[in-house]
């Protein structure tokens, strides 16, 4: 059975996913639509594209992922179908799709050329859909597109190393549903300049000078309770995409709040590695 995923920052309040849905399903009946997320900010383009290059994987090969975030077409933001690493994304020419190209060359990108079709302000169910439809049936991207050349990606958020090596600055990526904060500073670019040496983390006024695998990571089990770390506490993590995370142990951002909250970070903001 053909599989079409939606990751769009259109919400649940209004119409748009479930005109999407049923425009999926009168095109075609069998098709199994799987939502990603609908919860992206609006037009983050480096949220989504986060939450994109850690869920495709998880895909059976073949699967089609429709990209609704800043969508509308104009001559700097052309539709365009990546097939890449199996998969086929359908997006507007954002930048969406550079977190995975960056990693897997695409083995084919098009641009999405097809005659009498005005895309409007709701291009999603206007484009998008005829396009993944047409893929999920088994139709080549010649059909839809011509070859092109030119994908966009998003460069503003590399870390940057300086201090000839002691130093990784990196930002603030996303922000998780449990306020924890995701950095752009990866595992193999953290260990590629560590060299052994010890290291401070520092966000703000908050310094963290161990980094663990799990959250739980951070409680010393052999101490007696009233002496361990714990609920409450700030630490670092490498994620489970790999990623620097910074995270309060079993925290609630919507009671006593987050990472986010708690530390006072939001997107964009700096998070450095310096190591001493």
């Amino acid at each position: 059975m053909a599989i079409i995923t939606l990751t769009t920052d259109f919400g649940i309040k209004d119409h748009f996913v479930g005109a999407v849905k049923g425009t999926i399903l009168s095109n075609l009946p069998d098709v199994n639509i799987v939502d990603i997320s609908h919860a992206i900010s609006p037009f983050n383009i480096q949220e989504c594209a986060y939450i994109l290059k850690n869920a495709y994987r998880s895909f059976p090969e073949g699967t089609v992922h429709i990209v609704g975030v800043d969508s509308e077409l104009s001559p700097e933001n052309q539709h365009i179908v990546v097939q890449v690493d199996g998969h086929y994304f359908v997006s507007a020419n954002s930048g969406v799709i550079s977190l995975i190209t960056s990693e897997v060359k695409p083995e084919k990108v098009v641009e999405i050329r097809i005659p009498n079709v005005i895309s409007g302000s709701f291009p999603v169910l206007n484009v998008f859909i005829q396009v993944a439809c047409h893929i999920a049936r088994g139709g080549k991207l010649e059909v839809i597109g011509r070859p092109f050349n030119e994908l966009r990606e998003l460069r503003e958020f590399e870390p940057r190393i300086i201090d000839n090596g002691k130093t990784i600055s990196g930002n603030v990526i996303y922000i998780d549903n449990y306020g924890n904060v995701v950095t752009n500073i990866q595992r193999s670019l953290f260990n590629a300049y560590r060299n052994g040496r010890d290291f401070e983390v520092s966000a703000r006024t908050t310094k963290i000078k161990e980094i663990h695998t799990s959250y739980n990571g951070i409680i010393n089990f052999d101490l007696d309770k009233s002496q361990r770390k714990g609920p409450g506490d700030a630490l670092a993590l490498f994620n489970s995409a790999g990623y620097i995370e910074l995270a309060i142990y079993k925290s609630d951002l919507n009671s006593v709040g987050g990472a986010s909250s708690l530390l006072g970070l939001n997107y964009r903001d700096t998070v450095t590695i310096n190591f001493l």
